[in-house]
């Protein structure tokens, strides 16, 4: 019941993903900038949530004849006012990411480049940080600033029209994945043959750290053990291996709850198997440029969780903790089948001052958080109670029968061992 096989119980659940997904956006907004840019530490302050119902599914379904299935998955988002505090019409300042990104990825650059973006970016008034609305931070804004980089360095930025930083992220897929069925090997069921026709990427320095591993994060295989689990991220770019942290039940359905070690996102030194992620800074946020487009970019957890403390002290206004900045997978074992989740990622962008370039003033070089958004979802109503039926309640009901019938056959069999005698 748990193959990908259009017959299966599961298939529905698959194709279109039942349970609840929610995309919780915070944004963070920049009290000092002024300040900053005279080489202050940055003082920002939550705000949000900013709530969106995620819609998931599944087309160009491809069964092929070595057991496995091709597809791309779509998502869609929509704004869910009643579930956020705020909305998409609020102004936030933050930083300036294409100026900055720009100037920092120019920093090698011959000074009369420099130069040229600098009197460019004084022609059309940009500054090192911006007053946008949430909609335009997350969907995009028009800016004249991408043709006129386009123009100086040409395929510095491959794109144009509108930036925003999920301006892909609504209606897009997360490319044509591969997986395998489980038709005739169950214990291979979900796990990924292929990501847009590659065994492995190439983003990264290490063989290890470019491979595909695992799942596409939506199912696993049944009779898992309690140790980890894998999955790859078309977002950060990599496979990720989640840890057993314990055994506990969602509503009454049993699962095993994984969470990501402490060495996920920590630089070479600190855990060497991470050193192909690099050039590192820090210890405890990755480096991600190398597949964003080479911009100063980089992923941990929210409010630099497990991180370098160093990376906190540097901007006030952070506050980490377990609580609300870790990152949970409730999976249930029998099946494979993620019961509750909750993943969390931060997006941070690189400052520096770069000379050459005046706007970017005497920053200190520091690595900014920009925003921490959480999916989450959960199995619930007719789906959850399929569930609790078939998983829990009968096998629970099998179990005492076992013992019924046989406390019923012990008599038998001594009065058939006395007949015998």
């Amino acid at each position: 019941n748990v193959r990908i096989d259009p017959s299966s119980i599961s298939f529905n659940m698959w194709k279109d993903i039942p349970a609840p997904f929610y995309l919780s956006v915070h944004i963070f907004e920049v009290l000092n900038p002024k300040e900053i840019l005279q080489g202050a530490k940055p003082v920002l302050n939550q705000r949000g949530p900013y709530v969106y119902r995620e819609f998931r599914y599944k087309t160009n379904i491809t069964f092929h004849d070595n057991d496995t299935v091709s597809y791309l998955e779509y998502r869609k988002l929509f704004f869910r006012p009643d579930l956020s505090n705020g909305t998409e019409d609020e102004y936030i300042v933050m930083p300036n990411i294409l100026m900055l990104g720009a100037a920092v990825m120019m920093e090698n650059l011959p000074n009369f480049v420099k130069l040229l973006l600098s009197g460019a970016l004084a022609g059309l008034k940009q500054e090192a940080f911006m007053n946008r609305t949430v909609g335009e931070i997350m969907w995009g804004y028009e800016d004249p600033l991408l043709d006129t980089i386009n123009m100086i360095v040409p395929g510095l930025l491959p794109f144009k029209g509108k930036f925003g930083l999920f301006v892909e992220f609504n209606s897009s897929n997360s490319g044509l994945f591969t997986v395998n069925t489980g038709m005739k090997n169950i214990s291979k069921v979900h796990m990924v043959d292929s990501w847009n026709g590659l065994k492995k990427v190439n983003y990264w320095r290490s063989n290890g750290c470019n491979m595909i591993n695992g799942t596409a994060g939506e199912m696993w295989p049944p009779f898992m053990s309690p140790t980890s689990l894998e999955f790859y991220s078309p977002d950060a770019c990599r496979s990720m291996t989640l840890v057993y942290e314990q055994s506990g039940e969602f509503k009454g359905v049993p699962t095993y709850r994984f969470v990501a070690p402490k060495t996920l996102f920590a630089n070479g030194t600190e855990y060497p198997p991470n050193e192909g992620f690099c050039p590192c800074r820090q210890s405890g946020i990755q480096n991600v440029s190398t597949c964003r487009l080479n911009a100063p970019m980089f992923i941990s957890h929210p409010h630099f969780y497990n991180a370098d403390p160093a990376l906190v002290d540097a901007v006030e206004g952070l506050h980490p903790s377990k609580e609300h900045h870790a990152l949970f997978l409730d999976v249930h074992p029998m099946t494979g089948i993620p019961m509750n989740c909750s993943i969390k990622l931060q997006l941070n962008q690189y400052l520096t001052q770069v000379s050459g370039i005046t706007q970017t003033g005497k920053i200190k070089p520091v690595v900014l958080p920009l925003l921490w958004f959480a999916e989450s979802g959960y199995i619930e109503g007719s789906v959850l109670k399929q569930f609790y039926n078939s998983l829990v309640l009968i096998p629970s009901f099998l179990d005492y029968l076992q013992y019924i019938f046989l406390g019923l056959s012990v008599p038998l069999i001594i009065s058939a061992a006395v007949l015998m005698m």
